[in-house]
Parts: C-alpha cells; structure tokens; sequence
C-alpha cells in the first residue's frame, strides 16, 4: 500500500510537470549561463591563479554547477506545495487513506527525478561543447549525490512551507539562507588554503555543501580515494537523513 501510494503522488506530480517543461528549462537556465559566459573565464583563471585544486577549469566548474542545480531547483519546489494548500489539494489528500509517507516521498522522488535529469543535460553539454573529461564512475557517482542532495533540499523546502503556510515568508527565508551557503560552498571560485584568506576557509569548512561539491571536484579528476570522498559522503548522508526525518515528521504532524 505504501509503495503504491508513492507511486501515485510521484506519477501525479510527473505529470504536472510534464504538461509544463518550462520550470525545467527555467532551472537550467542559470547554470547553463555559467558553464558558456562563466567556464571561459575560468580556464584563464586556472591557469595562472596559484591554489586552485587540482583538475581542468571544466573539471571545477562543471560538478559545482551540477550541485547550483539541486541547490535552487530543489529548494523552492516548496512553492507547488503551497500552491496545493490554496488550492485545497492537501485538504483532499488528508481525507484518503494514501499514507502521509507516501504524500512527501512522492513529490520528492520526482523532484531528485527532474534534478538528475537536468544534471544529465548539463553534463551533455560539457562534454560535447567544452573540454570535459571525466569516468564513467564520476558520472555516476555525481548523479547518485545530486539525486541525494535533491531528495535533501526538497523534503526540507516542503517541511518549511508546510510550517510558514505563507508564500511571501517563504521565498525571504529561502534568499536570506541559501545566498551565503552559495557563496560559502566553492562552487564558482572554490575556497581553498592557498586562495581564500583563512578565516574566509575556516568559515566554509562549516558549510556542509561545501563538503559535497569537494567530493564531486575530487571524482570528476579520478580522485577516489577514502581521503577525498569520505568527509563529503558521511555530511551527505546524514543531512539526507535529517532532512528526512524533519520532513515526514512534519507531513504526520500536519496531515494528522
């Protein structure tokens, strides 16, 4: 029955975002913007700029980039579920049998679903148009932690709307915290030693995402070893962790 819930809430929602491709294409905008005005840039930049990580300018940006994807794409999705407490498709789901669990995990599945997909595009076009080069197993590994940091974001964005229940509060909480994580994570100038001042790489050691976009970086150059992936993959899996818990804790609380 659970299964079967799932399954319906993420079929549901696929196919509303179907009927609209837009918002998809409007999520790949951004980082398709970087990869061609931004990428450039940087391979003048890596070239002459001491204490940039190891790896080709597209090896940096590319990866980081896949993360800017599930960063915004996923952390806003919670706007569609305070479309559907307006609309009063919540209150029509509260009085059926479907399982609370399956009421979040539906959408999130289809959220990681759309994220990866838009991973795969940009991917694509780094290799087909730029000088990418990576292994199938850094491919692999970069959609299996995109896909994690989509369910992540998600279930937190659709556990803060169903907390604020208000559309002008939420987009404000989201800025007010995603800009500094952003800037704070690497992703268009990685924060090393060696290039940021110290307390600026102190500050952004405690920025989990960071962590995650160290990992991708370390892949996309073939780097796997347990020094390179552990750390990120051990902050990886207890924010989806938390970040699902918070979420069915607060679908049961509010759909009870």
């Amino acid at each position: 029955m659970f299964l079967r819930d799932t399954w319906l809430i993420f079929r549901r929602d696929m196919i509303l975002s179907l009927r609209n491709p837009a918002w998809i294409a409007i999520g790949l905008m951004q980082p398709v913007l970087y990869l061609f005005f931004f990428g450039p840039l940087l391979e003048r930049i890596t070239e002459s700029t001491p204490g940039f990580p190891p790896g080709t300018a597209w090896q940096i940006l590319t990866p980081a980039l896949i993360i800017q994807i599930a960063l915004f794409g996923s952390s806003f999705v919670g706007f569609g579920l305070l479309a559907d407490l307006r609309t009063g498709v919540v209150e029509r789901l509260r009085v059926t049998p479907a399982s609370r669990l399956a009421l979040l995990l539906g959408r999130v599945m289809r959220d990681a679903l759309q994220t990866i997909a838009q991973a795969v595009i940009i991917l694509v076009m780094a290799f087909t148009i730029f000088d990418l080069r990576a292994s199938a197993g850094a491919i692999a590994l970069t959609l299996v932690i995109v896909g994690l940091m989509s369910v992540t974001l998600a279930s937190c964005s659709y556990a803060l709307a169903l907390r604020l229940k208000n559309e002008e509060a939420f987009p404000a909480i989201l800025n007010t915290v995603l800009m500094p994580v952003l800037l704070l994570s690497g992703i268009f100038i990685p924060i090393t030693q060696g290039l940021a001042p110290a307390w600026l790489y102190e500050l952004s050691r405690w920025n989990p995402f960071t962590h995650v976009v160290d990992i991708e970086r370390a892949s996309f150059r073939g780097d796997f070893t347990t020094d390179a992936l552990l750390t990120g993959s051990l902050v990886l899996f207890a924010m989806t962790a938390l970040a699902l818990f918070w979420g069915v804790r607060t679908f049961q609380r509010e759909n009870a």
